[in-house]
């Protein structure tokens, strides 16, 4: 039982299937999050009672890692009731880069940078072990202020590829940074990360999504469009080199977006000074 290994502090975290709550465990002291679901509100949607599944089993595949925990939260501990499925997690004493967006409205291009490059790093160590975030947005990524990096969170849409080269069709996403070929309900790869993690860079630098609208449609309809924009108000100071990155991050051409790894290596990165903060890690093979 859960509540014979942790005792739960208090609540950190509210979400449409569970609750987040700091909890510590009562062999070590050490203090941690877990993720409880209630499975009775996830009974009625086949997606949703497949993300039972599958968010334990993309976050099990990321954690074997010795490297995951400078990417991902790592999971530790996973307790299956009838009612709740626990997940014990990393705890992130951290803010939500939703928050850090919300406060501070916009980035720096240098600050942005280091986000930028963390938050690919850790899409790609979800790539190279067959993960799909599917769902990536300033909400499900935690900021450490110190060193100017990210980690991902929330695993519970996540899907799968394999080196066979393994599409998915579920449409999953969150409007404003879901790709344009998922809103199609084609098949798709995990180049939609790509695309997601692209608009979360513009929102770090605008302080705006890149496709806004007041309805849903509306968003969708600009997503679909794929009408990528830099207003001069806002990006007139920016670098050349980080508009071409979004291009080829926020492309409705699949086969000319780049992946997270071609991400890593373009100019705005290479070509400049070490990314504050950043560490070129060579589990990720960024290189080979």
């Amino acid at each position: 039982m859960f509540t014979r290994d942790y005792d739960v502090i208090e609540e950190i975290g509210r979400g449409r299937f569970g609750v987040v709550f700091k909890c510590k465990s009562r062999s070590t002291g050490e203090i941690f999050a877990v993720k409880s679901v209630d499975k009775s509100l996830v009974s009625g949607d086949a997606t949703d009672k497949q993300s039972l599944i599958d968010e334990p089993k993309a976050l099990l595949l990321l954690s074997l890692s010795s490297t995951s925990s400078s990417y991902v939260t790592r999971l530790h501990s996973t307790y299956d009731t009838p009612s709740h499925l626990h997940l014990v997690l990393d705890y992130s004493p951290f803010p939500s880069l939703y928050d850090v967006v919300s406060l501070r409205h916009r980035i720096p291009e240098p600050e942005s940078k280091s986000i930028g490059f963390s938050l690919l790093q850790a899409v790609l160590h979800c790539h190279q072990n067959g993960v799909v975030h599917r769902d990536i947005k300033p909400d499900n990524i935690m900021f450490d202020p110190v060193n100017k990096r990210v980690k991902l969170c929330d695993f519970g849409s996540a899907g799968f590829v394999n080196e066979g080269g393994a599409t998915m069709s579920e449409v999953v996403g969150t409007p404003y940074y879901v790709a344009p070929e998922i809103l199609e309900g084609k098949e798709y790869c995990e180049k939609v990360d790509v695309w997601s993690a692209g608009v979360v860079l513009y929102i770090t630098l605008a302080g705006f999504p890149p496709f806004c609208g007041e309805r849903v449609e509306e968003i969708f309809d600009k997503v679909l469009k794929g009408n990528l924009r830099f207003p001069f108000r806002v990006f007139g100071n920016f670098s050349p080199s980080v508009k071409d990155l979004l291009r080829k991050m926020i492309c409705k051409d699949v086969s000319r977006r780049l992946s997270a790894q071609e991400a890593l290596r373009h100019p705005w990165f290479t070509e400049s000074p070490q990314v504050e903060g950043a560490t070129y890690d060579s589990d990720l093979n960024l290189y080979n």
